[in-house]
C-alpha cells in the first residue's frame, strides 16, 4: 500500500472484503471491484472486468439520481424564496 491511501477501520463484526492485490478492505463488494478496476485495471480478469463495469454503470446512475435531485432542490429553493420575496415586498 502507498502512503497516500487513507487509513481504513473495520469493525470486527462486519464482513469484508479485501483486495488479493494491495490488502485494502472494503465493506461491500461493489466497492471492492470499483477498487480493482481504478486502482489494478491491468491485472482485471474477465469476470472482474465485467464486475467493474456493472458497478461502475450502478455508480454512474446514483450520481446522475443525485445530480437531479440537488438541481431539484435548488430550483424548488429558488423559487421558494423568489415567492417569499414578492408577498414580503
Amino acid at each position: 500500500m502507498t502512503d497516500t491511501e487513507p487509513e481504513t477501520h473495520v469493525p470486527p463484526d462486519v464482513t469484508t472484503h479485501v483486495c488479493e492485490r494491495c490488502g485494502r478492505p472494503f465493506t461491500d463488494e461493489r466497492y471492492l471491484a470499483l477498487h480493482r478496476g481504478l486502482d489494478h485495471p491491468s491485472a482485471l480478469s474477465a469476470a472482474e472486468r465485467e464486475a467493474f463495469d456493472t458497478a461502475r454503470t450502478k455508480e454512474e446512475e446514483a450520481l446522475q439520481r443525485f445530480r437531479l435531485l440537488a438541481l431539484g432542490g435548488l430550483v424548488v429553493l429558488y423559487f421558494g424564496f423568489l415567492m417569499t420575496y414578492a408577498v414580503v415586498t
